[in-house]
């Protein structure tokens, strides 16, 4: 499940993920928040991933698509997890992403958000 995170600075759109994340999440939380930053002019995404069980493959798909149709908004992405693989994933592929993207431990939750804002 994704809810979105509320209090987050001027542009930016920021979600927290609990657990396994389906198509529905992307459909109906991620999707409408992106679409209309990047109508704003740039995507600034932060992502607080405390566990993960997963993804859905309609998700998968939902994310790479996502990705793709925003490409040129994307701006920054802070993700926020403690969680092993994904930082080391996320630290080697990172580069791959468009826009800027750095990876925090959960203690420095503030310091990557304030991070994605500016």
């Amino acid at each position: 499940m994704i809810r979105s995170l509320e209090a987050m600075p001027a542009g930016v759109v920021g979600f927290e993920v609990d657990g396994r994340i389906s198509a529905e999440d992307y459909r109906d939380t991620v999707i409408p928040a992106l679409t209309g930053a990047a109508r704003a002019g740039e995507v600034r995404f932060l992502l607080v991933v405390p566990e993960f069980d997963g993804m859905s493959g309609g998700a998968v798909w939902q994310d790479l698509r996502m990705g793709a149709e925003h490409l040129r908004a994307w701006k920054r992405v802070a993700l926020v997890t403690d969680v092993e693989w994904m930082s080391h994933l996320t630290s080697l592929f990172g580069w791959m992403s468009p826009g800027e993207t750095k990876v925090f431990p959960l203690a420095r939750r503030d310091e990557a958000t304030a991070w994605v804002a500016s």
